[in-house]
């Protein structure tokens, strides 16, 4: 099978192939050789997201610490609220009849 390398660097990869390998979405690629090794991989979203904090290198109590500042942050917001009057609804005014037809 071949694929092509975009201007873009993206590999559109053959049907087939991508059938094959378990209609995967995401793919660890190693280079071995001087070849290309595709491994399907079945990514959980909660891996994303773990992932993502090894990467910005947070730690368990950078995270507690975020959570208690957005519960903190939020209580003061909700203390902040004025209850305000529900807006009162008032039937317009309508001209009164004087019996006459107008024509």
């Amino acid at each position: 099978m071949l694929a092509k390398l975009t201007s873009k660097n993206q590999l559109t990869l053959p049907k087939a192939a991508v059938e094959a390998a378990g209609n995967a979405e995401y793919f660890d690629i190693e280079v071995q050789a001087g070849q290309l090794v595709l491994t399907p991989v079945r990514m959980q979203r909660a891996d994303a997201v773990r992932a993502k904090l090894t990467e910005l290198k947070l730690a368990d109590d950078d995270l507690a610490a975020a959570v208690a500042w957005a519960r903190k942050a939020s209580a003061v917001r909700a203390n902040k609220r004025v209850a305000e009057k529900p807006a009162g609804y008032r039937k317009p005014r309508t001209r009164k009849s004087s019996g006459r037809r107008q024509s």
